[in-house]
């Protein structure tokens, strides 16, 4: 009879746990919610908002400056039989801001290469406030005859250049590696380009 008693309670109490588990998961996602909108994160709402085919508002970018533009020209020196340009001769950027130029190069020989790019900046004093995300310059390369390649460079400008600066010159060297064309001498390239200071 004891045991008896002891099996109905444990049953009882079984019971009693099971069913507090489900009332805790039927209200998990109203407290979900409650929380996420007490603290701010909110990451449920803006995904109900995503579904629901409304756009979310999206924080701004406090880091761009708004206030001024800077002109950065894009230029691209091949050194040998090769097909190599930026997408875009210039844009018109804000600094803090982030953006994507590609580069073009096609190997126009009928054999296969390999080669690298090394990039300069004008003016020189621009080169520490230029911030490169993604670069293909000191990466070596290798293209088969006849093919084609976009690269991109992602680059954000230090809103701490010096608000002199209105024009920045990106300038790129592509050269064979191995092959007959000599890469420019850093020195050379001052010479023939005034004012474009190596990297």
């Amino acid at each position: 009879m004891n045991l008896q008693r002891a099996n109905f309670q444990m049953v009882g109490k079984l019971a009693v746990v099971a069913s507090l588990m489900f009332a805790f998961g039927y209200a998990l996602v109203p407290l979900y919610k409650a929380i996420c909108e007490m603290t701010g994160l909110n990451v449920l709402a803006l995904s109900e908002q995503v579904l629901s085919g409304v756009k979310p508002a999206l924080p701004e970018n406090s880091q761009v400056d708004y206030g001024r533009t800077i002109t950065v020209e894009f230029d691209a020196n091949a050194r040998g039989p090769w097909d190599f340009k930026p997408a875009s001769r210039f844009l018109q950027v804000h600094p803090g801001e982030l953006t994507t130029v590609m580069y073009e190069f096609q190997n126009i020989q009928n054999r296969r290469m390999s080669a690298q790019a090394i990039p300069s900046y004008a003016p020189q004093q621009a080169a520490s406030h230029f911030n490169k995300l993604e670069c293909f310059c000191f990466k070596q390369y290798t293209l088969e005859a006849g093919e084609k390649k976009s690269w991109p460079v992602a680059f954000v400008i230090d809103p701490k250049l010096s608000k002199d600066v209105k024009t920045i010159t990106l300038s790129y060297t592509f050269f064979e590696v191995g092959g007959g064309t000599p890469a420019a001498p850093v020195a050379s390239l001052r010479l023939e380009s005034p004012g474009i200071g190596g990297s």
